[in-house]
């Protein structure tokens, strides 16, 4: 097969990084993988895996942008991929109006893949638009059936987000220099059971109820909360509420801000509990199963992505929604007999790849 994907920008993030991952699985199984998108950091890496890239300004959310329809359908007649797939409503909106302009007996297939709860509107309608939808979890199945009444039901596609398991090996330990270097820069965090929220400082991560959840425990001195994620420059406002917030309850030392950090595994390796207190549902949460893969305790609100996991893996961790006094209960019982974390678990990146290729099967077979 021939595949096309198109994405804003190969910058970083989750989506980028499953763009990556399937361009890389797409080589290693002898087919051809091209990319469209505005570049960045990651195109190094699509190209040494012998993707091609094809710059072109697809994220850019201006009427101007609709210039590039006529450039897109000269690109997929010259290219003549067998699918075309999208995974964002700009470059999705441009690429549809050039693919419905082309002949349907020779034009490429289509696929989409709906990443999250976006708006509900007629511009987020258009990741519906494939003649394959494939969700991201069971939840975004529901979220688009309840939203999108004309998608056909028979057209959607769960695959699941997965993790290598070799890179979140069950029981990893990081090394004692990394350890070491940790504590040196953390000092806060010696001797002590680690309660870890991870990810980007924005409201919807929960911050506020895990303030809510360590003056609680603040009885404990044995725990310590870890915040280990950065915060973008226009949310720096935020970080520094948080910050005075978890000051007035007298936290501050009982927390760590890491900032944005690239040594996650070893941080959540590390961790004694792992939370996700998202306060609206996550389409999957891959630090959830992150942690899950490398043997971690998890406690999460259960909605979404998380509470699907959890649902599966680990019940035990399972939280009411948005209820940071539930939580201190749940937290309190994995913390005195944690259930053991499974070894193995179905969200392998393996599984993902292999499924969105036998979507793709369907259309070219």
């Amino acid at each position: 097969m021939k595949v096309l994907q198109m994405i804003p920008e190969m910058e970083s993030g989750g989506v980028e990084r499953g763009t990556l991952e399937l361009a890389r699985h797409l080589g290693a199984c002898g087919h051809e993988s091209l990319v469209v998108s505005g570049g960045g950091k990651l195109v190094q890496a699509l190209e040494a895996c012998g993707t091609r890239h094809l710059p072109m300004p697809v994220g850019r959310k201006r009427l101007s942008s609709l210039l590039l329809v006529p450039k897109l359908r000269r690109l997929l007649a010259k290219e003549r991929p067998d699918i075309l797939h999208l995974r964002s409503r700009v470059p999705a909106w441009l690429a549809f109006l050039a693919w419905r302009g082309m002949n349907p007996a020779t034009r490429p297939r289509l696929v989409t893949t709906v990443h999250g709860f976006n708006s509900v509107n007629r511009y987020s309608e258009i990741m519906t638009c494939g003649e394959r939808v494939i969700c991201v979890s069971e939840s975004i199945r529901q979220y688009v059936l309840k939203h999108y009444p004309r998608v056909a039901p028979d057209k959607l596609r769960i695959v699941h987000r997965g993790i290598d398991p070799a890179e979140y090996p069950h029981g990893y330990r990081p090394s004692a220099e990394w350890l070491e270097s940790f504590h040196r820069e953390f000092p806060a965090t010696v001797g002590k059971r680690l309660i870890t929220l991870p990810g980007r400082i924005t409201r919807l991560k929960g911050h506020e109820d895990f303030a809510r959840i360590l003056k609680e425990l603040a009885g404990d001195e044995s725990l310590h909360g870890v915040i280990a994620g950065g915060a973008h420059p226009k949310k720096a406002g935020y970080l520094d509420e948080m910050k005075a917030r978890f000051a007035a309850a007298g936290l501050l030392e009982r927390v760590t801000f890491t900032g944005g950090r690239s040594d996650l595994r070893e941080i959540l390796a590390i961790s004694t509990l792992v939370l996700s207190l998202t306060t609206q549902p996550e389409s999957f949460g891959r630090t959830t199963l992150e942690a899950i893969g490398l043997g971690v305790p998890v406690a999460g609100y259960d909605h979404g992505g998380i509470g699907e996991q959890l649902d599966l893996l680990y019940p035990a961790g399972k939280i009411p929604p948005n209820d940071p006094a539930a939580a201190v209960g749940v937290i309190r019982r994995l913390l005195e007999n944690p259930p053991p974390v499974p070894k193995e678990h179905p969200f392998t990146l393996e599984a993902m790849l292999e499924r969105t290729l036998a979507v793709y099967r369907e259309l070219v077979t």
